[in-house]
């Protein structure tokens, strides 16, 4: 069974915009991703640990209006 692992911000940003968000822009202290008519901060750092990887997840949940599950989040990777 697979785990969550750290990933890239490279990498985030390309299984983002599969799930259909725009960008990134830049803005006055963090670049962000647009998704529809919401916008969801990217931390500069160049990869993001688990729990942030999380927090992330769940703040495009939100955005969306649906899961992500870990299968899910692996497949957008190819």
């Amino acid at each position: 069974m697979s785990r969550w692992s750290p990933c890239k911000r490279r990498d985030f940003i390309k299984r983002l915009r599969k799930l259909g968000f725009d960008g990134p822009f830049s803005g006055t202290r963090h670049q962000f991703m647009i998704y529809e008519e919401y916008r969801l901060a990217i931390p500069s750092n160049p990869e993001y640990s688990v729990p942030q990887l999380k927090m992330l997840i769940r703040e495009v949940e939100a955005i969306i209006g649906r899961k992500i599950t870990l299968k899910e989040w692996e497949e957008l990777r190819k």
